[in-house]
C-alpha cells in the first residue's frame, strides 16, 4: 500500500500536461546562459523563485489598483511599514503589538 502522498504523486504524473513557453532573449542573456547544461530547468527554477518572492499585494506589478489602495488604506490604520532593527529588512508591523519583535540572527 502506498502512502497518500505517493498515490497523489502517481496520479498527478499521469494527468500532467506540459506546455511549451517561449520568450525573447537579447544577446547578453543568451551569452549568459550559454554554458548552462539544462537551461530549461534553470529557467523554470528562476521563474518559480521569482514568483515566490513576489509581493502578495501587487503580484510584482509595483502598483496597486484603486480597490487595493482602498483596502491598503484601511489596513494601514492599524499597521505600519518598518525596518527591522536586527536585519534591516522592511516588514509590516501591527501598531497594536506592544512588544518589539525582531529576527534573532
Amino acid at each position: 500500500m502506498y502512502p497518500l502522498e505517493r498515490v497523489t504523486a502517481i496520479k498527478m504524473k499521469k494527468n500532467k500536461k506540459e506546455e511549451v513557453v517561449s520568450f525573447k532573449a537579447d544577446d547578453a542573456l543568451l551569452k549568459a546562459i550559454k554554458g548552462i547544461r539544462n537551461r530549461s530547468e534553470f529557467i523554470r527554477s528562476a521563474i518559480l523563485s521569482a514568483l515566490d518572492c513576489t509581493c502578495p499585494l501587487c503580484k510584482g506589478t509595483g502598483t496597486l489598483t484603486q480597490h487595493q489602495r482602498a483596502h491598503w488604506a484601511i489596513f494601514t490604520q492599524n499597521h505600519t511599514v518598518r525596518e527591522c532593527e536586527s536585519c534591516h529588512g522592511i516588514h509590516l508591523s501591527c501598531t497594536n503589538d506592544k512588544g518589539k519583535r525582531s529576527i534573532k540572527q
